[in-house]
């Protein structure tokens, strides 16, 4: 028998990557490639080193030579894989995407080969659960289990997870934060940890009570209207006033109403004003983000929407698990990033995904409590001053799929998925989402919100000296301040002899230098 091994790998090289020391990849990596699983590398490799060595990067999990899985040719396949995947659990947690392609990979009988290796295990359990809750049916000739105690699926050390339910079956705690037809999944980082022990929602609700309530008001009203325009601008449109104040009042909204497919609709008709050209309602043809080659016509995708056909599957597997996480205690910015933005992934409408996307944080945030105040957060306000993290994070999980869906040009320069792709859009790993979002609910607390606060209190100081002093009314002093923010502090020529006649040489430069004073 050979002694080489079914799996593990060595190279200088892997997938495009320096391997960072002398050593063997292993787990999730090492068997994808030898399957030829059609599935991204994980954000991390797993790599056994030569040395006493144990370090993270952001490509790379390097362990000491003791963690290496036995694999060798006196095992078979099955064997090995079986010690690989137990390597896997332990130290790279639960990849739930890989593990919907293993179960498509091998035959049922090779898989209930698989979890009998060590059949009352606490990893052969898990494995066998994994694969009998994402094929949705139990493995032939599995019996159930009865003298082990209980073992949680998601090893709460490297993955998020919810309470769970028990599976008398496996003997598992389901603690999986979704369901088969939805599960994204968020690794514990050292960035989650901390937002999270910071308790982000107190202190901006402890900030906010120190505000008098006229400005509150004001500030939120602004907010809202601030946080719309930002919306329409991230997709790059410039609405009229008259519908960024529909949107921004729909989003002061968020929370009220309960999500469902009807719900969905109700956005997308606000959001489009004009329906003359779009299809109102979930796409019934294929969808992609890119652009179109300005001679052929023919699309450059950037990202692949899912296909029409596994819609309503995918929508009512996000519903389903927006309602189950809200019933759990799981932080209400992670809960936000894992369905928010595994809506815009789906991109379940031929147009308004974005905006209805970034209205679904609003709506988990409000629905969580989040913010107690009746202040609504400026997300998207932040979002495009991060613009260029923004974009990133979207390509973070459509990029890395571009390779594995296969697809042809429709005659009207659309595209058609020809293969089989549900499982990429409800199992995708969601961390950096959820540390993007963070990072944009930390901004609005330290600097958004604060910032028009501030920006009001100056604005009531100097308005209280124009009334004191010259007694202009309302409408004038909102001009006034308006003229001056957009001339550095001065009134132009035209200004002086147009809506601002009845003021002297020596007021008008008074006016000026207080407004200087007060806001510089």
């Amino acid at each position: 028998m050979s002694s080489s091994p079914h799996f593990s790998t060595h190279a200088p090289i892997f997938q495009g990557r320096k391997v960072p020391e002398e050593g063997v990849i292993v787990g999730y990596a090492a068997i994808i490639q030898k399957l030829g699983l059609k599935v991204p590398m994980p954000s991390q490799i797993a790599l056994v080193c030569q040395q006493n060595k144990k370090y993270q990067s952001e490509d790379w999990n390097v362990l000491p030579k003791s963690y290496l899985p036995d694999d060798n040719g006196n095992l078979t396949e099955i064997e090995a894989l079986y010690k690989h995947l137990v390597f896997s659990l332990k130290y790279e947690g639960i990849n739930l995407l890989f593990f919907s392609f293993l179960a498509k990979h091998y035959y049922e009988e090779q898989l209930s080969i698989l979890v009998s290796i060590e059949p009352t295990g606490q990893y052969s359990r898990r494995i066998w659960f994994l694969l009998e809750w994402i094929m949705q049916k139990p493995l032939a000739g599995k019996e159930d289990l009865t003298k082990k105690s209980y073992v949680p699926l998601l090893d709460e050390n490297l993955q998020y997870a919810i309470e769970g339910i028990r599976s008398s079956r496996h003997l598992i705690i389901n603690n999986l934060p979704g369901t088969p037809d939805f599960c994204p999944l968020i690794f514990k980082t050292e960035k989650l940890e901390n937002y999270i022990s910071s308790k982000l929602s107190e202190r901006e609700n402890e900030y906010l009570k120190g505000i008098r309530k006229d400005i509150l008001q004001r500030a939120a009203a602004f907010l809202l209207l601030k946080d719309s325009k930002a919306s329409f601008t991230i997709e790059g449109e410039s609405p009229r006033s008259k519908r960024a104040a529909r949107w921004g009042q729909t989003i002061g909204q968020a929370g009220y109403s309960d999500l469902s497919k009807e719900e969905f609709i109700r956005l997308q008709q606000i959001v489009i004003e004009n329906p003359r050209f779009i299809d109102i309602g979930f796409r019934k043809k294929g969808g992609f983000v890119g652009e179109h080659d300005r001679t052929t016509g023919e699309p450059i995708p950037d990202h692949f929407s899912a296909r029409w056909q596994d819609i309503e599957k995918l929508i009512n597997g996000l519903l389903e698990t927006n309602r189950l996480l809200l019933s759990t205690n799981m932080d209400a910015v992670l809960i936000a990033a894992s369905i928010a933005f595994g809506f815009v992934f789906i991109h379940p409408l031929q147009d308004g995904n974005g905006r209805i996307h970034r209205y679904l944080i609003h709506h988990i945030l409000a629905k969580k409590q989040f913010s107690q105040q009746g202040i609504i957060f400026p997300i998207s306000a932040s979002i495009l001053d991060h613009i260029t993290d923004y974009r990133k994070v979207l390509e973070a999980y459509s990029h890395p799929l571009l390779d594995f869906i296969e697809w042809k040009e429709t005659p009207d320069h659309n595209v058609e998925v020809i293969n089989e792709t549900l499982d990429y859009y409800r199992y995708y790993n969601a961390t950096k989402q959820a540390e993007f979002l963070f990072d944009c609910v930390n901004d609005t607390i330290e600097n958004v919100i604060p910032k028009e606060v501030v920006y009001l209190r100056k604005f009531d100081a100097y308005k209280r000296f124009l009334e004191d002093e010259y007694e202009m009314p309302d409408k004038m002093i909102a001009t006034l301040v308006r003229f001056l923010e957009q001339n550095e502090g001065q009134l132009s020529q035209r200004a002086r002899k147009k809506e601002f006649n009845q003021l002297k040489d020596e007021e008008i430069h008074r006016i000026e230098k207080k407004f200087n004073e007060i806001f510089k």
